[in-house]
């Protein structure tokens, strides 16, 4: 039997929504897509020198795209399957 496979990151799009103070991307486990959130919180603990509006919001998260990529590969393979991910302060190691 195989184990789990990583997710994938194809789509470099990111949006941010003000609404929710957060980033949303998106990523693929085979042909299903996953969206995925990233708190204000999160990225302001990766990056201390964010601002909390949307560019910086954005520009630490790209940043930091490939550390914000393996927090979300971790949290998706560690917990129960759901609609969508959201990633808090805690999830980035």
């Amino acid at each position: 039997m195989m184990g789990p496979m990583a997710l994938s990151f194809p789509n470099a799009s990111r949006i941010y929504d003000a609404r929710q103070r957060c980033v949303r991307f998106w990523a693929y486990d085979e042909a299903l897509e996953i969206p995925f959130f990233v708190e204000a919180d999160a990225l302001c603990r990766v990056d201390p020198s964010a601002t909390r509006d949307e560019p910086g919001l954005l520009n630490a998260f790209d940043r930091y795209r490939s550390r914000i990529f393996r927090s979300a590969d971790r949290i998706y393979s560690r917990r129960q399957r759901k609609g969508s991910y959201t990633l808090v302060a805690s999830d980035m190691k």
